[in-house]
C-alpha cells in the first residue's frame, strides 16, 4: 500500500515538473501551473463525488463492486470495498452466533430475559412468555418492574442484591412458583433467568408440613414419658439398683428428644409463618447482655470469660423472640464448645453497610470443608462431640432462617486449633432510631 502512495507522489511531482517546463517554453509558467492545478482539483472532486454516490447507494449487507478507477483512487475504492466485504463476513458470522444462541435458548425450559441499563426488556425466549407472561413485540422496551409488579421483586431488582435467587409466584399464573436469578453484565445490562420450581416447592411444603405435624404429635407423648421418668428418678431410692442407670439414660435421651422437637417446631414456624409486619425497636445491647448472663449461668462450672463490647445507642428493627433465639444459639454454642476458663467475645460493629454482631471464641475451631454445611439440619462436625454436649444439630439452621427473615446473613470464619467467629450481618435499613418505634422491653420467648 505504501508503494502505491509513493508511486502517486512520484507521478504528481513529474506532472508538476512537466507543467513547469511547458510553461517556461511558452513563457507563462505560472498560468500553466495554475491551469494544471485546477484540472487536478476538478479530477479529485469528481472522484470524491463518485465515492460519495457509491457509498450512499451501497447496501452494507451486500456491498456492490466499486466504480472503475485508476491510480490512487483505484486503491482507495478497492480498499474500502475490501473492508466492506470483511465487515459483511464478520456480520454474517456474528448473526450466525446470535441465531444459534437464540435457537438454543428457545429450546430451554428456563426463561431467559435480557434487560438494558435503563431497565427495559431487550429480548426474551419463548419460555419467558409462558412463565412470566411476556408478549412479543408488545412488551419490548417496557420496564421490567412495570410488568412484574410484585413489591418483593421490585425491592429485589432495585437493591440489586443478586447473590441469592428470589422465589415468587408467576405474575401470569399464581399457581406456578418461580425462581428468579439476575446477574449483571456489560455497561449496566442485566440477564434474568427464571425457572419453574413448582414441583420442588410442593415437595418442600409437604416436607415442612410433615416435620411440623410429626413434631406436634411427638411433643405430648415425649413430655409424658419425660415426666414419668423424672418422677421415677426423684424416687430412685425405691427402685431396684439395676434399674437406676437405665432410667437415668432414658431420661437423658427423652430430654434430648424434647430439645430436638422444640427446635424442629421453631424451624417449622420460621419456614411457614410469614414475617411479622409489626417490627419492634430492640435495644441490641440489652438483649445481648441478657444472653450473656444466661450463658454464664448455664455454664457457670466452666468459669469462662465472656466479654461484651456493644454501644448502648444501637437499636434494630425486628422480631425480638426470633433474634433472641438466633443470638443465644450462637453464644450458647460458643460456651458449649469452648474449654473451661476460655474466652468468648461478643462485639457489635456499626458501619454504613449495616450491623455486624460477632461471637468469637478460642475453642477447638472447625475445619474449612465443614463450614459450608454448618447451617444444614442435623449436620455435625463431630458426632461424638455433639452427643457429649447434647446438641440437636438444628441451632445454626435456626440462626440462618432468622437472619434470612431479617434480610441478613451469617458469616463463619474458623480454623482448627484457633477458634471460630460467627458474624450476623443485618442490613443498614434494620438500624432504627429509638424514638421511631416503641422500644420492646418484654422478655423474649426462647421458643420463638
Amino acid at each position: 500500500m505504501f508503494s502505491n502512495w509513493h508511486d502517486a507522489i512520484k507521478r504528481l511531482l513529474v506532472s508538476f515538473l512537466a507543467l513547469l517546463l511547458a510553461g517556461w517554453l511558452i513563457g507563462e509558467p505560472a498560468l500553466v501551473v495554475l491551469a494544471g492545478t485546477l484540472g487536478y482539483l476538478v479530477y479529485h472532486l469528481r472522484q470524491l463525488r463518485r465515492l460519495y454516490n457509491w457509498l450512499r447507494d451501497t447496501d452494507f449487507s451486500e456491498p456492490s463492486p466499486p466504480p472503475e478507477s485508476k491510480g490512487i483512487w483505484g486503491y482507495i475504492f478497492d480498499g474500502i470495498y475490501l473492508l466492506q466485504r470483511r465487515e459483511r463476513q464478520a456480520l454474517l458470522e456474528l448473526k450466525s452466533i446470535i441465531d444459534k444462541a437464540q435457537e438454543s435458548t428457545a429450546a430451554l425450559e428456563l426463561a431467559v430475559v435480557m434487560i438494558n441499563n435503563r431497565g427495559g426488556l431487550e429480548w426474551w425466549n419463548p419460555a419467558a412468555e409462558q412463565l412470566i407472561g411476556l408478549q412479543t413485540p408488545k412488551d419490548k422496551q417496557q420496564l421490567v418492574i412495570n410488568l412484574i409488579r410484585e413489591p418483593t421483586f421490585i425491592d429485589y431488582y432495585n437493591k440489586a442484591r443478586f447473590n441469592r435467587p428470589l422465589k415468587l409466584s408467576s405474575p401470569s399464573n399464581p399457581a406456578v412458583m418461580l425462581e428468579f436469578q439476575i446477574t449483571t453484565f456489560g455497561a449496566g445490562e442485566r440477564l434474568m433467568l427464571v425457572r419453574d420450581i413448582s414441583q420442588l416447592h410442593r415437595l418442600e411444603m409437604m416436607r415442612k408440613d410433615f416435620v411440623g405435624n410429626v413434631s406436634h404429635e411427638l411433643r405430648t407423648p415425649i413430655t409424658v414419658i419425660t415426666g414419668y421418668l423424672e418422677t421415677m428418678i426423684d424416687d430412685k431410692k425405691n427402685l431396684p439398683a439395676r434399674w437406676i442407670k437405665p432410667i437415668e439414660q432414658m431420661a437423658q435421651q427423652s430430654h434430648r428428644m424434647e430439645n430436638i422437637i422444640r427446635d424442629l417446631l421453631t424451624l417449622s414456624q420460621l419456614e411457614t409463618r410469614a414475617s411479622s409486619k409489626q417490627q419492634t425497636a430492640i435495644q441490641l445491647c440489652s438483649l445481648l447482655r441478657e444472653i450473656k448472663q444466661d450463658a454464664e449461668q448455664v455454664f457457670a462450672d466452666k468459669q469462662q470469660n465472656i466479654k461484651l463490647d456493644c454501644p448502648d445507642d444501637i437499636y434494630v428493627s425486628g422480631n425480638l423472640s426470633e433474634l433472641y433465639s438466633a443470638f443465644s444459639n450462637l453464644v450458647l454454642n460458643a460456651a458449649k464448645y469452648t474449654q473451661p476458663q476460655g474466652d468468648i467475645e461478643l462485639t457489635v460493629e456499626k458501619s454504613t453497610k449495616g450491623l455486624a454482631i460477632s461471637v468469637k471464641d478460642n475453642g477447638p475451631g472447625i475445619a474449612p470443608h465443614h463450614i459450608p454445611r454448618l447451617t444444614e439440619r442435623f449436620y455435625r462436625v463431630d458426632e461424638s462431640r455433639s452427643a457429649d454436649t447434647g446438641g440437636t444439630g438444628l441451632g445454626l439452621a435456626i440462626v440462618k432462617h432468622v437472619l434470612a427473615r431479617h434480610n441478613g446473613k451469617l458469616e463463619i470464619i474458623s480454623e482448627p486449633g484457633k477458634g471460630s467467629r460467627f458474624t450476623c450481618i443485618l442490613p443498614v435499613e434494620r438500624i432504627v432510631e429509638p424514638i421511631s418505634v416503641a422500644v420492646n422491653t418484654t422478655s423474649p420467648d426462647p421458643a420463638v
